[in-house]
């Protein structure tokens, strides 16, 4: 199992991002996908998690209404499309199957 985030990066309070997470190593389509983040000094929290056929979602409080989870289950492929940034959204934002986790990709939220 490899999970590859990329598509973080410094970006200014009010705009956006879309992080993708990459897989291989197993039937995509077969799972449900979480994306994860980690900020310095805290605990690892979920983010959103999206059902194998992407048909449910589920998203932290902190996000709802400003961030989508979708797949493409042909690509392999899960997004996390991030609007109206805040600072607090500064993180490392991973990508996890069960107990599988990519390396992480650093959204830092600054003017």
């Amino acid at each position: 199992v490899q999970l590859v985030e990329s598509g973080g990066g410094l970006v200014q309070p009010g705009g956006s991002l879309r992080l993708s997470c990459t897989a291989s190593g197993f039937t995509f389509s077969s799972y449900g996908m979480s994306w994860y983040r980690q900020a310095p000094g805290k605990e690892r929290e979920l983010v959103a998690f999206i059902s194998s056929g992407g048909g449910s979602t589920n998203y932290a409080d902190s996000v709802k209404g400003r961030f989508t989870i979708s797949r493409n289950n042909a690509t392999n492929t899960v997004y996390l499309q991030m609007n109206s940034l805040k600072p607090e959204d500064t993180a490392v934002y991973y990508c996890r199957r069960g107990g599988y986790w990519g390396q992480g990709t650093q959204v830092t939220v600054s003017s």
